[in-house]
């Protein structure tokens, strides 16, 4: 299983992983509360912890090669819905 993380300094983590949660909950198989969230993206477990000051994401699935793209298209949702701040979002591929 490989795995990539990012951790975003925000004072809305609770908010945007709500958001994001509630966003994908029509398409995908979701649960989440305000501090934890986990949705199926097609086979890539996405994972959320809001923490006071940043949210912390996961994204872990069989196949590598598709987690570059899941982590684009999840940092995508993320900016849009954090469009009144500018959200630094790194991925790395954990160890």
């Amino acid at each position: 299983m490989s795995t990539f993380t990012a951790q975003v300094e925000t004072e809305h983590a609770s908010r945007y992983l709500q958001q994001l949660c509630k966003h994908w909950s029509h398409k995908f198989t979701v649960t989440f509360d305000p501090s934890r969230g986990t949705i199926d993206l097609n086979g890539s477990t996405c994972s959320f912890v809001a923490e006071p000051h940043r949210l912390l994401m996961s994204l872990a699935n069989e196949d590598a090669a598709v987690l570059p793209r899941v982590c684009e298209v999840v940092t995508e949702h993320l900016r849009r819905f954090a469009f009144r701040e500018e959200l630094a979002v790194e991925w790395a591929e954990a160890v």
